[in-house]
C-alpha cells in the first residue's frame, strides 16, 4: 500500500472513520501505522483488513504485552499467532486482491520461520510437526518455493503418518464392523448367506449339553448388495482458513475410509468451488495438497455436487464438517439438506473435526439445520472412528453423541 504524500503531524489524534464516513489520507495512515499512530479505530471491512495485517506485522496475539514503537510502519513479526496463520490466511484471501496476497504470503513464509524450517533439515527434523504446522504449510503451499515443496510434503507426510498410526486400525475395525452387522438379515437365501459364527454366538442359550447339539431359535445371515460395496460415505469439508485442522484430520479419515473394499469413499473439498479429491485418496498427503485452504465458503454448491455422487441415498452417509459461515445462501444450503435427508441419506453436520475444544460457528445456522432432524454436534478425531460405524448402522447419532456428553443442537 502506497503511503500518502506526508505522514500527520504532531501528536494531534485524528478519526481514521466517524459515523462510517473516513477521511481516505487518515485511513490510508491508520492502516500503514496501524494502532498507535494517533489515529482513531477503524470500523466494518477496513478494521478486518487492520486485524489482518497486524497479526502479521504487529506481533499478533500478544503484542499488547510488547511497548510499540510508534515511530516506524507496521514491521515486526507474527508473534505467537502460528497456530492459526491458516485461518489468517483465509482471510487475507478474501481482504485482498491476487497480488497483494503474494506478498503477504511471501512475509508469512519468512516471519512465521517456515521457509527456513523447510529448508534446513537439521532445523525441519528437530521439530515436531503437528496438525497446526501442517495446515500452516498447506495454507502456503501456493507460496512456497521450488526448492521448499519437496521438504514440506516430507513434513505433512509425517503428520498424516502418525494420525494414521494412531486412528486408522480403529477406524478400519469399526467401520467393517459397522458394515457386517449392517448387512446382515434374519433370513439368508441359503447357507452360504449364514454368518455362522454370528448365529452360533446369539444362540448359544439354546445349547443342549446332553444331546450335544444347539437349537438355533434363529439364523444370522448377511444380504447380498452388489459386487463386494455394501454403503457409501461421502466426506464433504470446508476448505476455509479456520477448518484447516479439519481438513487435515478428515483427508486421512478419508484415505482410510478408501482402503475398505466395501465402502465407497468420496472426499470433497470446498470453498466458494468444489475440488474433488477422491482420485487422489490412495496417499493422503496428495489429497491434501490437492485442496486450497482459505478463501470464502459456499455449503449449498458444495451440497449440490455430491448430491449427484450419491447412487443409493438409503446405503449413503454424508458427513458435511463446516463452521457454517455460509456465504453463499442460508436457505439454500438448508433446502438441500432436507432433500438429501428426505431421500433418506444419513446426515451429519460437524462444525469441527479437530482436538481444539469449543469450536467457533454459526450457531444460527446449526440450530437450523438441527430443526431439520439433522443432528450438529463437533467430534473428536479419537471419537470419529465410533461416529461413523454408528451412521453406518444406521443408529440415532443425536443419542450416540448424548451418551458420550456431547452437545447437540
Amino acid at each position: 500500500m502506497a503511503p500518502p504524500d506526508s505522514p500527520p503531524s504532531g501528536g494531534t489524534s485524528a478519526p481514521a472513520c466517524a459515523d462510517g464516513v473516513c477521511d481516505e489520507r487518515s485511513r490510508r495512515w491508520r492502516l500503514v501505522l496501524g494502532e498507535p499512530s494517533g489515529f482513531g479505530p477503524l470500523y466494518g471491512r477496513d478494521a478486518r483488513i487492520d486485524s489482518a495485517l497486524a497479526a502479521l506485522y504487529d506481533g499478533g496475539p500478544g503484542a499488547s504485552d510488547r511497548a510499540p514503537d510508534t515511530s516506524a510502519p507496521r514491521g515486526a513479526t507474527l508473534g505467537d499467532s502460528s497456530p492459526r496463520v491458516a485461518r489468517w490466511l483465509g482471510e487475507v484471501r478474501d481482504l485482498f486482491p491476487s497480488r497483494v496476497v503474494r506478498v503477504l504470503q511471501a512475509d508469512a513464509l519468512d516471519r512465521l520461520g517456515l521457509r527456513r524450517m523447510l529448508l534446513d533439515p537439521g532445523l525441519a527434523e528437530a521439530v515436531r510437526p503437528d496438525v497446526h504446522l501442517a495446515a500452516a504449510v498447506l495454507a502456503l503451499a501456493d507460496s512456497l518455493p521450488e526448492e521448499a515443496r519437496a521438504p514440506a510434503r516430507a513434513l505433512v507426510r509425517r503428520v498424516t503418518g502418525e494420525l494414521e498410526e494412531r486412528l486408522a486400525h480403529r477406524m478400519r475395525s469399526e467401520v467393517r464392523g459397522a458394515l457386517d452387522r449392517s448387512a446382515r438379515t434374519r433370513r439368508p437365501r441359503s447357507a452360504a448367506d449364514v454368518d455362522w459364527h454370528a448365529t452360533i454366538r446369539r444362540n448359544l442359550r439354546h445349547y443342549v449339553p446332553e444331546r450335544g447339539v444347539l437349537v438355533p431359535a434363529s439364523v444370522v445371515g448377511r444380504a447380498r448388495s452388489g459386487p463386494g460395496v455394501r454403503g457409501q460415505v461421502v466426506l464433504a469439508v470446508d476448505q476455509s482458513g479456520s477448518m484447516a485442522a479439519s481438513l487435515v484430520y478428515a483427508g486421512v479419515f478419508a484415505s482410510v475410509l478408501a482402503s475398505l473394499r466395501s465402502l465407497r469413499t468420496r472426499l470433497v473439498a470446498f470453498g466458494t468451488g468444489v475440488a474433488d479429491l477422491t482420485d487422489r485418496l490412495s496417499d493422503p498427503v496428495d489429497a491434501l495438497f490437492g485442496a486450497s485452504i482459505g478463501g470464502g465458503t459456499d455449503v449449498g454448491r458444495a451440497l449440490a455436487y455430491c448430491e449427484r455422487l450419491i447412487t443409493s441415498p438409503a446405503e449413503t452417509v454424508l458427513v458435511l464438517i463446516s463452521d457454517l459461515h455460509e456465504g453463499g445462501s442460508p436457505e439454500e444450503m438448508l433446502r438441500r439438506l432436507a432433500a438429501l435427508r428426505a431421500a433418506g441419506v444419513r446426515v451429519v453436520v460437524l462444525p469441527a473435526l479437530s482436538d481444539d475444544g469449543t469450536p467457533a460457528y454459526d450457531q444460527e445456522n446449526a440450530s437450523a439445520v438441527a430443526s431439520l432432524g439433522i443432528p450438529a454436534f463437533a467430534c473428536s478425531p479419537d471419537d470419529f472412528p465410533d461416529l461413523m460405524a454408528a451412521a453406518v448402522e444406521g443408529r440415532s447419532l443425536s443419542a450416540w453423541a448424548e451418551e458420550r456428553g456431547i452437545g447437540v443442537h
